[in-house]
């Protein structure tokens, strides 16, 4: 339910991963408590877990922006400094990339001598297009708030 934010917090640079969406809402919580993890949903139900209290963070169904901003009143999230060093598909820490992936990212859509970076888990393949400078532009707007 909250992919999307997901995927900016990856962007952003944190450790951000997805549970499972037919897991049991005790088993999601348990699992976000013993890895040491904030649990963030739209979901009124997990706050009537007795566990829930400190370990989870109810946000707004629906604006990005609100989300945004109710986790960056919690936490003052720094959007910028680590930006661009996860897979936003799968969270893994990206590396750069060697001249054979360069196929995968044409010419006529990065910039000459544009540094290339990978997933090592998926192999998918990051520059800095046109996807990167629309997400790049929310987390400035984000970082400045």
């Amino acid at each position: 339910m909250l992919a999307r934010l997901a995927r900016y917090l990856r962007a952003a640079g944190l450790d951000t991963t997805l549970a499972d969406a037919t897991a049991p809402d005790a088993q999601i919580l348990r699992a976000a408590i013993e890895q040491g993890r904030w649990l963030l949903t739209a979901d009124r139900g997990f706050m009537l877990h007795k566990a829930a209290d400190g370990h989870v963070i109810q946000l707004p169904f629906g604006s990005l922006d609100a989300q945004a901003a109710m986790l960056n009143a919690r936490f003052r999230i720094d959007w910028i400094g680590r930006s661009f060093t996860r897979c936003l598909i799968d969270n893994t820490p990206l590396e750069p990339a060697g001249p054979e992936l360069a196929v995968q990212a044409p010419q006529d859509v990065r910039g000459p001598g544009e540094e290339l970076f990978t997933c090592p888990a998926c192999g998918r393949v990051y520059w800095k297009g046109s996807h990167y400078k629309r997400m790049r532009h929310r987390l400035e707007v984000w970082q400045e708030a």
